[in-house]
């Protein structure tokens, strides 16, 4: 596929999509290495100190949401790059 070929409006589509797609997938990723990473840290933790339990359950929570925020403002990025996307006008007129 020649991608001279292919009209200004239809590639900045195709190469929007394939972009958020690649973002959405690293934006899900590493949150969930991150996740299983602290997951795997508070379990060891509890098996060594069983009476810490509570206060380590408290700092994964707060930690684990820190992390989902993170995937949660990947998702609004992508959603704003398909659906409202601010440089769409502004690449489609220099372009013509």
């Amino acid at each position: 596929m020649d991608w001279a070929s292919i009209p200004w409006d239809k590639a900045f589509v195709v190469l929007t999509v394939i972009v958020s797609g690649a973002g959405m997938v690293l934006g899900v990723i590493v949150p969930a290495i991150g996740q299983a990473i602290v997951a795997s840290k508070a379990l060891s933790a509890i098996a060594r100190q069983p009476e810490a339990s509570d206060a380590v359950n408290r700092v994964v929570i707060i930690s684990l949401a820190m992390l989902e925020s993170l995937a949660i403002y990947i998702l609004a990025v992508i959603l704003i790059l398909l659906f409202a996307n601010p440089l769409s006008d502004y690449i489609l007129k220099a372009v013509e």
